[in-house]
Formats: C-alpha cells, sequence, structure tokens
C-alpha cells in the first residue's frame, strides 16, 4: 500500500464515529522500516479550542484498514 492510498482515506475514532482529520505524513522507524505513527492534521472546527494543528496516531491505535477509511481506538474528540 502507498502513501498516496491511505491518505486519501478517512480517519474515524471508533470511540465517538468522529472523522479525526487527514493523514498529512507518516513516521517510519528508519531500523525497522516499518510505520510508527500517522500523522494527522486536525479538522478545523476539532481545532478551534486547541493550539494544536496537528495529531499522531501510533501505528498500535489503528483497529482496521478498510477501502475507504481508517477506524483507530483512541481518546481524542
Amino acid at each position: 500500500m502507498r502513501l498516496s492510498e491511505i491518505q486519501n482515506k478517512d480517519v474515524i475514532n471508533i470511540n465517538t464515529g468522529i472523522k479525526i482529520g487527514n493523514i498529512v505524513d507518516i513516521k517510519v522507524n528508519s531500523e525497522s522500516g516499518k510505520i510508527e505513527s500517522l500523522i494527522l492534521e486536525k479538522k478545523k472546527f476539532s481545532s478551534f479550542f486547541s493550539s494544536q494543528d496537528e495529531v499522531e496516531i501510533y501505528w498500535t491505535q489503528i483497529n482496521k484498514i478498510g477501502e475507504d477509511v481508517i477506524l483507530v481506538e483512541t481518546l481524542l474528540r
């Protein structure tokens, strides 16, 4: 799977059903070559009360990668 393919998927919090944001980057372990985390740009309305515009989702938080969405388990709102 290419980065461009996962960038087009919606990232959904399975605890709330809300879209967290869009994938803008990934972190890769330089030794193993494995993806460590996804870097998301938060949706505009959810960053209104926060100064942080990006959020990091660790690979271990990903529950399922589907055809159109990535389901993640996180406490983010």
